[in-house]
């Protein structure tokens, strides 16, 4: 039998520049080139490096990593936001990404003002979202306040109503960096239910967390990056040990030059 992947890297490459110093004015920028052949002095980095990795539909995809391993670029790179230096990415039916929760709001407009402009960034009707209204803002909690600009809204509130919003979407793929440390332990847990529901609906879902259990009880297979390459896939639990064993994490932080 055939896998169905819904995403699929084949040897991507992300190449930053780092620049030592820049010229701060165009005066300095043609004196620097005149002396140097030059106008920046930079160094090369890959933050991913030939990183091939294939995602099952269906599948809850978690991807650990320490600081600088590439993790929220992989999540960037899959869900569009960010081209490839080298190689393709393939991805099959509608993805919505969830990484900076609450991005593109007007911090003037209200709640229920923000969700129509958010959706409409997303190609829905003012129609289709109607009905939607209410039980986006009760999903967020937000009901009571739903009238109030959310320049007066706390970052937590923005976030719950930036998920609420983006789980209405109704995706084939998510892409979600660190959404469970939104609001307190109660919104979490319906967060982890929301996911649970997608998952038993054949949606697949690739998520960056630091709530390592959370990544155990949500997903079904893990990816630990090191370097901007994986270094491991396979079962969570497995990922999980690997990640949290000091010596492995050294030996990790090592190969990466950090």
């Amino acid at each position: 039998m055939n896998k169905e992947f819904a995403v699929s890297l084949e040897n991507v490459t992300i190449e930053y520049r780092s620049y030592n110093e820049r010229p701060s004015s165009l005066k300095e920028s043609i004196i620097k080139f005149i002396r140097t052949g030059k106008f920046f002095h930079h160094a090369k980095f890959n933050a991913l490096e030939n990183l091939t990795l294939k995602v099952e539909r269906g599948t809850a995809l978690g991807i650990l990593g320490s600081n600088g391993a590439g993790k929220s670029t992989l999540l960037k790179v899959i869900a569009g936001v960010l081209p490839t230096t080298k190689g393709t990415v393939t991805t099959v039916g509608s993805l919505d990404c969830l990484i900076q929760l609450g991005a593109g709001f007007d911090a003037e407009l209200n709640a229920i003002e923000n969700i129509y402009l958010y959706s409409a960034l997303r190609k829905r009707t003012l129609k289709e979202m109607k009905p939607r209204i209410a039980s986006i803002l009760e999903f967020a909690e937000l009901t009571d306040f739903a009238s109030t600009p959310m320049k007066y809204y706390s970052s937590g509130m923005r976030a719950r109503l930036g998920f609420a919003v983006a789980m209405d979407c109704n995706p084939d793929i998510f892409v979600v960096d660190e959404v469970l440390s939104v609001g307190d332990a109660r919104f979490r847990k319906k967060c982890e239910k929301a996911f649970s529901d997608i998952l038993s609906t054949g949606k697949t879902i690739i998520m960056v967390s630091h709530d390592m259990r959370a990544l155990k009880r949500i997903c079904s297979e893990a990816v630990l990056l090191s370097a901007g390459s994986v270094v491991f896939q396979g079962d969570p639990e497995e990922a999980i040990t690997r990640y949290m064993d000091d010596g492995y994490r050294t030996r990790l932080v090592t190969s990466s030059g950090v």
